[in-house]
């Protein structure tokens, strides 16, 4: 391939490294290997002190970058109790504490209200706006930052695994990579803990809508067991279509490079539109849409589609009542002129 690359590549974010710098690598990968210059961005922020799933989009894959935004989200994450900081994770100082510790039934009994639509306040530290200014610049600035609750979904939520305050448990990592939770593991943590013995810390896996903090959640299940906590650990499994099987380290990214071999590891286009139907152009429609006409006469059910031509693709359509119009197309080579 000698053209800019276009497609998507799935970064294994390392703890430490912001969103934008985890673009910024991968355009120096680009540039210190000699490839065709590419437009590159995101799929979703990750936190700097999170890991995991970050989408990676390049050239005409960027024009999809957004609508990783409004897709759901899979979280490993770990909330310790006790105690509570400003940021409500690792990087704030404490703010609160308690003695209490949850039980591990209190703790499965808790979950089923944090699930489905919830009401949720965000963290004060947190990118939102307050009167055009970022909160957490005003939180830093040693303002009161009340931001108003909003409703999310959170499709699913349970334990992966628990640590007794006592630590009489040697417990594995909270969330090997790639290592699923087992019914044997979960059957092993409730023979081990039981009975009245308090936790230190949970981790807990979440399936949640765009627009979900986790640490909020992690903060309010601390609120329900009557205690306070914070999220100690937090890993993104799944982002949209792209899992954590298919997510590159860095390193690994850079070695690929040197070997002129991230066209294999680049995913298509329409990888990031799984859930779209697609809708099969021949070379006369393909160049109409090319050049952004309306296509008539359409036999299709109205929603939206993946225009294709042969393989390759060529704009996303909206049908409606038998009309197709462009909603975004896409320049890649091989489509008819």
């Amino acid at each position: 391939m000698t053209g800019p690359l276009s497609g998507w590549l799935i970064l294994d974010k390392p703890k430490g490294m912001g969103s934008t710098q985890g673009v910024s690598a991968v355009k120096r990968v680009l540039r210190q290997n000699s490839y065709a210059k590419s437009k590159v961005g995101h799929g979703g922020t990750l936190d700097p002190l999170a890991e995991g799933v970050l989408p990676i989009a390049l050239g005409e894959a960027t024009k999809l970058a957004g609508r990783m935004l409004d897709s759901d989200k899979i979280y490993a994450f770990t909330v310790q109790f006790g105690e509570e900081t400003d940021t409500l994770d690792t990087e704030g100082p404490v703010i609160a504490t308690s003695e209490v510790r949850p039980t591990l039934a209190e703790v499965e009994a808790v979950l089923p209200r944090f699930t489905g639509p919830i009401e949720q306040v965000p963290p004060a530290y947190s990118a939102l706006k307050v009167d055009g200014q970022r909160a957490y610049d005003l939180a830093r600035a040693g303002e009161v930052v009340e931001l108003k609750s909003r409703a999310v979904t959170i499709r699913s939520l349970f334990l992966r695994h628990a640590e007794l305050v006592s630590a009489s448990i040697a417990p594995q990592e909270p969330s090997a990579r790639n290592e699923e939770w087992t019914l044997e593991a979960k059957l092993s943590l409730d023979n081990q803990v039981q009975g009245d013995e308090g936790l230190g810390s949970v981790t807990l896996e979440a399936h949640v809508s765009k627009g979900t903090y986790i640490r909020s959640l992690a903060r309010d299940i601390a609120y329900a067991l009557g205690t306070c906590g914070h999220v100690t650990y937090l890993r993104r499994i799944k982002a949209g279509p792209f899992l954590e099987s298919q997510a590159i380290s860095l390193d690994n990214l850079e070695e690929a490079a040197k070997g002129r071999g991230l066209e294999h590891l680049l995913l298509p286009l329409e990888a990031g539109l799984d859930d779209i139907p697609a809708l099969a152009l021949d070379q006369t429609s393909a160049q109409a849409v090319r050049q952004g006409r309306v296509l008539s006469g359409m036999p299709h059910s109205s929603g939206l589609y993946l225009a294709k031509l042969g393989t390759v693709p060529v704009a996303l359509m909206e049908i409606s009542d038998g009309t197709a119009t462009v909603v975004r197309g896409f320049n890649l080579p091989d489509v008819a002129e």
